[in-house]
């Protein structure tokens, strides 16, 4: 995965481009001449605020006076009838009342203007009072040059405040009228933004710079106001007439020491109070442009210092190369209703390692799919969920197996479908999702304990092992370990507080976080279900194809939700076998309409009848939470105009009902459209009016094919056989077969026939033998990595180790080494290095289906051999804190069965000349490896029965009746017991 250029220690960028001076020249400032409208406006404004603050209670105190009574009224008065002169004195009142809130918005909005530090104070109430004085005050003060430059929104005369306090764009958009009337409007702006953007190449086609308009101008980060943050899009959307031109902005002030000690590094991160340098054509009224004359000593100090630092010849190739860049972005959506913010690493406090799948981002991927191993969330999900599936398989298979048909061996992957196996492997970060999962629930189960709400969460970010939830808006002080974050809109989690967590029973509480992307370091993970309203998805179809599969298998199977659903309509058929249980294939956009109706009024009476507000509130305390699991669509062609409306209006209460909609559109105007992204061809995400510019997380279609196929092929219900019995590698069992390496897994850990390694490299060697004996097919170097160091190493450690690896493994008699790499790169052992697990395969294979079935006498020694090689379970005495890759494997599954499958078969063999003590012995050993098999208790059961000893098979019963506790005894094991012993059911009474 791609990585920004980072920058040296003294804080310039390390760039090859050519390097300015450090200071440069005061340039001329340009001041803005007052107009004879600014005039007008200004004496009209007066007027306006002289009769509504001066002449209104002068008229009231002459025409009506006193309106209130002057002594206390008696109950009489209660009884009294109500005349002309009351309802007056009562309006009187009223309008008193108005006039003071009005007075003191003018009195807020005067004194913000004339400090010039940060936003006005809100007045309680005085919402449209408030942007009445606003604008007055604004053209009064519009007579004083720059007197209020610093004061957000008084350029624009109420415009930016109204639009910063729209409501849930959804809701408003339930209207067709309404949404007719936003589709012109972004058709419209989106022609102004192209023809800015001409505008802007053109400028620089002729080697004009930013410098070049002869002005230094800046501009001073404003407080949040409400729920609306600034960003550089804005910025430059405000004083630059295109939000694409952000960056410019952002070259500029890149590095640059800020008021607070601290440098702008990321684009989407700034703080109130920062200073950004502006393009000399930037205009505005709030810009600064003579800071001398016109603010506070403090603010004209700041700006001074800052205007020391920067590297003012800004490079033009590079300027000219983003605006070209900046051509394929735009706004899109029709408003948004927050701010997604990459959190704050200064304060958030992360110092902790990349993960693996970061810090090998730099390594050859040897031809694996870099899209997945990138993705540590979406692979660890897959990786486990494709363990489920097979451990599944082998369960079914060895159950309904009849004979030596057992499907011990999965089939091994081939192809595209074995590279996106390495890759899940080397991508999965199964450690991080634990932790999420710790962490979310653990924040469910503390809020319930103190009997509060769980907050709406928008987004989560993961960055160095921290967890970052942004809010929907502020919720107080968070649950210890939680601390609030960069503001009170973030409550962060450190890894080390997240760590100590331990598994819970509380309901997942925001099972819809789905990853998006990265942000350099930052993992951004969106919660579909809380966004108020459609996520619309433009771009080319292939493109949104991939973000659409990635999500659609990042949710069916991550390890953060307890249940959920997942609609897919349009596409997505192949998907199914990820998980039936959770995915839903519709055909068409009717068919979604059809059901989501019908679910969205199910679930508006079932949290009407449970007295909840929303899902989240049904997620604490002792509610019933299953029923508030989401239900996520994933709609991935535009639908029609008509559809759109019906789409939003199913939307406008969505978030409350815990269902969340992402719609694919051509277009950047999708009507109905909360929060509007698009995914560029070079796999970039953008959502401008969010503040995001993510490397998109994509699932490809061939990625995606081959994923499925693993699925596919590990299904227990695609063949009634089941997979192929044959082991990977079979051993030459014969004396002649002697090997020249042997190591002993299934027990303690031993190796015969090397030297053992001398210093602390030894484990690590021991280590990686173990992982290729595990897997005879071949080891990709990038698996074996990051399997031996999960937190990522670089290629030289790598590459250091397999040469160790090959000088202790040493070389065959013919001078061939012993560790060798096939056609395909992947590590592979040479025949003479064998383990005892090759061996038990091997015995097993040749008693059921080689050279044991022709004989009887051939076929009990074989069995006999391979019993007496079970020593205990695998690696039993593997140090802690290694071998985390076998969670990864099903040889935890397979050795118990295969184990179960000889004690088995070996029974089976004494039983046939009536050795009922030989066949009990056989499957004692074979229980002590495999106890919870219930195939070999129900042969004990019959083994036992053929001695003729009742009271030994009483005792048997009694003692599987006291090992299956609460759940009670299988159901073929009760049938069992019914035919050999029909009164153990009266011992069972008697004993419970």
């Amino acid at each position: 995965m791609a990585r920004r250029s980072t920058s040296s220690s003294t804080g310039r960028p390390t760039g090859t481009g050519p390097s300015g001076p450090r200071n440069r020249t005061p340039q001329p400032v340009r001041l803005r001449r007052r107009t004879f409208g600014d005039v007008v406006k200004a004496f009209l404004a007066f007027v306006v605020l002289l009769v509504l603050v001066v002449g209104v209670p002068g008229a009231l105190a002459v025409t009506v006076g006193w309106p209130l009574p002057r002594s206390a009224p008696s109950m009489d008065w209660l009884s009294q009838p109500i005349d002309v002169q009351t309802f007056l004195n009562a309006l009187t009142v009223v309008v008193w009342l108005a006039w003071a809130q009005f007075t003191a918005c003018v009195l807020v909005e005067v004194k913000a203007a004339v400090s010039g530090v940060g936003l006005p104070g809100r007045v309680p109430g005085a919402g449209p009072s408030q942007l009445l004085a606003r604008q007055l005050v604004a053209a009064l003060l519009l007579v004083g040059a720059t007197a209020a430059s610093f004061t957000p929104g008084l350029s624009q005369l109420g415009h930016s405040l109204e639009g910063n306090q729209k409501g849930t764009v959804a809701t408003a958009q339930a209207t067709p009228g309404i949404l007719a009337q936003q589709q012109e409007q972004a058709k419209s702006t989106a022609a102004a933004l192209a023809e800015q953007a001409g505008h802007a190449a053109a400028q620089t086609e002729q080697g004009g710079s930013t410098a070049a308009h002869g002005a230094t101008k800046y501009y001073r980060i404003q407080p949040p106001e409400g729920r609306h943050h600034d960003s550089l899009w804005e910025i430059a959307q405000r004083h630059l007439g295109d939000g694409r031109r952000y960056k410019e902005i952002y070259e500029l002030n890149k590095d640059r020491v800020q008021p607070d000690g601290s440098r702008l590094s990321e684009a989407s991160l700034i703080r109130p109070g920062w200073i950004m340098e502006m393009p000399g054509d930037a205009h505005g009224g709030e810009l600064v442009e003579n800071p001398d004359a016109h603010v506070s000593p403090e603010v004209r100090q700041q700006i001074g210092d800052y205007a020391q630092t920067g590297d003012h010849a800004q490079h033009q190739q590079d300027r000219h190369q983003q605006q070209e860049q900046g051509g394929g972005q735009h706004a899109g959506g029709d408003g948004a209703t927050a701010q997604i913010t990459v959190p704050s690493q200064r304060q958030s406090g992360g110092t902790g390692a990349p993960a693996a799948h970061e810090t090998s981002a730099h390594s050859s991927s040897f031809g694996l799919p870099e899209a997945l191993l990138g993705a540590p969330l979406l692979a660890a999900g897959l990786l486990a969920a494709l363990g489920r599936r097979r451990r599944q398989a082998l369960w079914q298979s060895a159950l309904g197996a009849v004979g030596g048909r057992r499907g011990m061996e999965p089939p091994i992957p081939a192809g595209d479908a074995q590279d996106v196996q390495d890759a899940l492997l080397v991508g999965a970060d199964p450690e991080g999702v634990r932790q999420l999962d710790r962490s979310l629930r653990g924040l469910a189960a503390a809020l319930t304990a103190e009997s509060r709400s769980l907050p709406v969460v928008y987004a989560a970010w993961l960055s160095h092992g921290d967890l970052h939830l942004q809010l929907a808006q502020p919720a107080g002080k968070p649950p210890a370990p939680w601390q609030l974050g960069q503001d009170q809109t973030f409550w962060t989690l450190s890894r080390a507080d997240a760590e100590r967590y331990e598994d819970t029973d509380a309901a997942a509480p925001y099972p819809g976080l789905v990853s998006l992307g990265t942000m350099d370091d930052s993992r951004l993970l969106l919660n579909l279900e809380a966004v108020p309203g459609i996520v619309s998805l433009s771009g080319r179809e292939a493109d949104r194809a991939a973000v659409f599969a990635s999500v659609a298998a990042e949710l069916a199977t991550n390890g953060w939700s307890d249940r959920m659903t997942i609609t897919l309509v349009g596409f997505g058929a192949d998907l199914t076998p990820l998980a039936p249980n959770r995915l839903r294939h519709l055909d068409d956009v009717e068919a979604l309409f059809e059901t989501m109706e019908a679910e969205t009024r199910q679930r508006r009476g079932a949290l009407g009848a449970a007295d909840h507000h929303s899902v989240l509130t049904g997620r604490t305390g002792p509610a019933q939470h299953t029923r508030w699991a989401p239900n996520l669509v994933l709609l991935a062609s535009q639908p029609s105009a008509e559809d759109a409306v019906r789409l939003a209006e199913l939307a406008a209460d969505a978030a409350r009902l815990g269902i969340g909609y992402l719609v694919g559109s051509e277009r950047d105007d999708l009507p109905g459209a909360a929060w509007a992204m698009e995914i560029t061809p070079d796999g970039r995400l953008l959502a401008p009016l969010l503040g995001l510019e993510l490397q998109a997380q994509l699932l490809p279609a061939v990625q995606q094919r081959a994923v499925v196929e693993l699925f596919v092929e590990a299904d227990p219900e695609r063949d009634p056989d089941g997979p192929t019995t044959t082991p990977p590698f079979l051993v030459d069992i014969s004396e002649q077969g002697r090997p020249a390496v042997y190591a002993r897994l299934v027990g303690p850990y031993e190796i015969i026939g090397l030297d053992t390694p001398e210093g602390d490299r030894s484990p690590l060697l021991h280590e990686a033998l173990a992982l290729l004996l595990l897997h005879r097919e071949g080891v990709h170097p990038r698996v074996l990595s990051s399997a031996l160091w999960p937190r990522g190493v670089t290629e030289d450690v790598r590459d250091a180790l397999l040469e160790r690896l090959r000088g202790w493994l040493g070389t065959d008699p013919d001078g061939s080494p012993r560790l060798r790499a096939d056609a395909a790169g992947r590590l592979t052992l040479a025949k003479s290095v064998v383990s005892d697990l090759d061996v038990l395969r091997s015995l097993y294979y040749e008693a059921t289906q080689g050279k044991g079935v022709e004989s009887r006498a051939v076929r009990g020694r074989l069995l006999t051999d391979a019993l007496v090689l079970v020593r205990g379970p695998l690696l039993a005495d593997r140090a802690e804190g290694r071998y985390r890759w076998l969670t990864h494997e099903i040889i935890d599954a397979q050795l118990p069965l295969l184990v179960a499958d000889i004690g088995l078969a070996l029974s089976a063999f004494h039983l046939e000349k009536d050795r009922a003590e030989k066949a009990i012995e056989a499957l004692g050993a074979a229980l002590r490896t495999a106890p919870a098999d219930e195939r070999l208790w129900n042969e004990l059961l019959r083994a036992t029965h053929a001695t003729g000893d009742p009271d030994r098979l009483r005792a048997l019963a009694a003692d599987l009746i006291a090992r299956s506790g609460a759940r009670g005894l299988p159901p073929r094991t009760e049938a069992l017991l019914d035919e050999l012993l029909p009164t153990w059911r009266d011992g069972a009474a008697a004993t419970g």
